[in-house]
């Protein structure tokens, strides 16, 4: 039986070892646990998730083991649209109406029938017997009764009679390709640490003040040295308006990680591509602009850069002079973009733009090639890499 779910885990690419597999059994044989579902998930998710990032999987293909369902895939798993399931009040049924009911005869021939309504409903529905929804008859959805059902996306049993509860995940969006939250940026961002020990000495050093103890014939001699502080510099500059609104609440939370990560962060924005002049208030961006060069001079090589932008704008707006659609530009944005990269040795971009959709945009191929590929998707995979790519200046995105 265990193999099975060795094997489920490792054929949907979830990185199990073998050594943690035996670890799993010999927990079992020694009786770590009571044999129930709930222990045995805390169990083997303990022993066999190594990052949080593989959690959400982990519960989904842990779903699937216990349906006995081995040979499926977890690309076969599917995400039920809230709106189906939007709780509008409960039903009550009668007595004669429930006994109209029939159950469908196993939960082999549930899930068959609920593999097949998901590739063929395309909407909400509401109170018939059919299809995933609610205060109906069908066997699949919320606040209605079937004498043996899946309950989808209900908090509680009303009748006492579903067969699966499909359950919430508690771990979703962990998942490497997912768009962040501001705790995963907060963890991704951490990585970028250049960590120094500066001000009042009041952290114990305790190797050397075991050490110095034992030198003094173990006559107690406490060394203390300040605390390690994260004291990076980060030069971050946002595109903003246009394509961008779409992003503008992944950014805040970007921008929300970036202050608390960082104690050192200067931010400036600038529209589709780096120009002349940028600016620090959207609301008179046209009032007060900065130029480019003054924010060369200001922060030194030792800031780290990095631009957040999708990228997706007319080709002749990267390389054109007077390319720029909202001002006549005397250089390209090619050309600022070069001189950003000779003021900044550490700098990356990142896109929130899905990276599969990348190579079908011609400006997104133009300026990830002016920033020798070190253009990120804004995931927490690509986040993770994006940091490691600030200190190793040849580190390129893996896809």
């Amino acid at each position: 039986m265990l193999i099975n779910f060795f094997y489920l885990l490792r054929n949907n690419g979830l990185p199990v070892s073998l050594r943690e597999h035996l670890t799993l059994i010999e927990a079992l044989s020694k009786g770590v646990i009571e044999y129930n579902v709930d222990d045995f998930y805390a169990l083997s998710r303990s022993i066999l998730v190594k990052h949080e990032k593989n959690l959400d999987k982990f519960d989904q293909l842990f779903g699937l083991f216990m349906q006995g369902v081995h040979n499926q895939s977890i690309e076969q798993l599917v995400e039920i649209p809230k709106e189906w399931l939007e709780n509008l009040g409960a039903r009550d049924f009668t007595e004669e109406e429930k006994a109209l009911i029939e159950a469908m005869g196993g939960l082999e021939a549930l899930m068959e029938r609920f593999k097949e309504l998901m590739e063929q409903q395309k909407e909400r529905h509401q109170g018939g017997n059919t299809w995933i929804g609610t205060m109906g008859t069908s066997p699949f959805g919320a606040n209605g009764y079937n004498p043996e059902g899946v309950r989808i996306g209900q908090k509680e049993g009303r009748h006492g009679r579903a067969t699966k509860v499909w359950d919430k995940r508690t771990y979703k969006n962990l998942d490497d390709n997912v768009e962040l939250n501001t705790r995963n940026m907060k963890m991704a961002l951490r990585r970028l640490r250049i960590l120094t020990r500066e001000g009042v000495q009041d952290e114990l050093d305790i190797n050397t003040t075991i050490k110095k103890t034992s030198k003094n014939g173990g006559w107690l001699d406490l060394e203390m040295v300040p605390i390690k502080k994260n004291n990076v510099k980060v030069l971050i500059l946002f595109d903003i308006g246009g394509s961008m609104d779409s992003y503008i609440h992944l950014c805040e939370k970007f921008f929300s990680a970036a202050k608390y990560e960082f104690k050192h962060l200067e931010f400036y924005y600038f529209h589709n591509c780096l120009y002349e002049y940028v600016w620090k208030d959207n609301r008179r961006r046209h009032e007060e602009r900065i130029p480019t060069y003054e924010i060369f001079n200001k922060y030194n090589k030792d800031y780290k850069v990095i631009l957040v932008g999708d990228a997706t704008m007319g080709p002749y707006e990267v390389t054109a002079q007077y390319g720029s659609v909202e001002h006549y530009n005397e250089e390209s944005g090619k050309v600022w973009l070069e001189r950003l990269k000779e003021n900044y040795p550490n700098y990356i971009w990142l896109n929130p733009t899905d990276h599969k959709y990348w190579e079908y945009t011609p400006s997104i191929e133009q300026i990830k090639e002016i920033m020798k590929d070190r253009m990120y998707p804004l995931t927490l995979d690509g986040l993770t890499q994006a940091m490691r790519g600030l200190k190793d200046k040849k580190l390129k995105f893996e896809g």
